[in-house]
């Protein structure tokens, strides 16, 4: 796992900024390969020097007009609970680690990834568990998410909101 790219999407989510980029973290991820974490903190008020982590090669930026490429470059993505970025990183194909702020309030974060993990499609934690979960995910169970089926994923998101039964 040489690069593993980190986005908070339009939003402001310091709290996985500064977690992802702390040494136990960092450690983590160096332990697993990685060798270069691309960061994109959206309207944070952290941005973590590209020397605040002298393990791995850090790369830090607030917006681009697309992450694809980002997306398309990582061994693992990390994404916090939007379900845009979700739906993105899943049709990349690549293997994705979702953090719930739970710091929100009526956090309908947990229920979208709670049920993209139940699917096998990711793994998700909170802040405070990040680093155990770095350390102990098999990404090797995941299952991919079989992109071109917008209904499946709108009636998906549906359940997972608790807008339609289950």
């Amino acid at each position: 796992m040489k690069t593993v790219f980190v986005t908070v999407g339009t939003t402001s989510f310091d709290e996985l900024s500064n977690t992802i980029t702390c040494p136990e973290s960092v450690q983590a991820l160096k332990a697993r390969g990685c060798e270069r974490l691309v960061l994109q903190v959206g309207r944070g008020s952290v941005v973590p020097a590209a020397d605040s982590c002298p393990q791995v090669k850090l790369e830090v930026f607030r917006f681009k007009d697309s992450i694809a490429e980002d997306m398309k470059q990582a061994d693992l993505i990390v994404s916090h609970a939007g379900a845009g970025s979700c739906l993105e990183a899943l049709g990349a194909g690549k293997p994705l680690l979702v953090v719930v702020n739970d710091k929100l309030m009526d956090n309908h974060q947990l229920e979208l990834a709670r049920q993209l993990h139940i699917d096998s499609h990711c793994f998700y934690c909170t802040c405070s568990t990040l680093t155990d979960t770095l350390r102990t995910m098999d990404l090797s169970v995941l299952q991919p998410y079989v992109p071109g089926q917008p209904k499946h994923f709108a009636n998906f998101l549906d359940k997972a909101l608790g807008v339609q039964k289950r």
